[in-house]
């Protein structure tokens, strides 16, 4: 069971890192579209909580009790 758990948290650590890149290209796309940035701000905001769930879910997995 150890190692299908470490499975999990290796993919939840993927998807935390696919979170992060996608709230960067969200915010980069905000910018050069010259939006005020009110919307690419709370789908960042939105995106980073998402982010920040994973990791947690991902220390519990791997014993870290952050």
């Amino acid at each position: 069971m150890s190692e299908q758990l470490d499975d999990i948290r290796s993919r939840l650590e993927t998807i935390s890192e696919e979170l992060a890149d996608l709230a960067l290209v969200q915010l980069r796309e905000a910018v050069d579209a010259g939006d005020d940035g009110a919307g690419a701000a709370a789908e960042e905001r939105r995106l980073t909580r998402a982010r920040r769930a994973v990791d947690k879910a991902a220390a519990v997995l791997g014993g870290d009790s952050s």
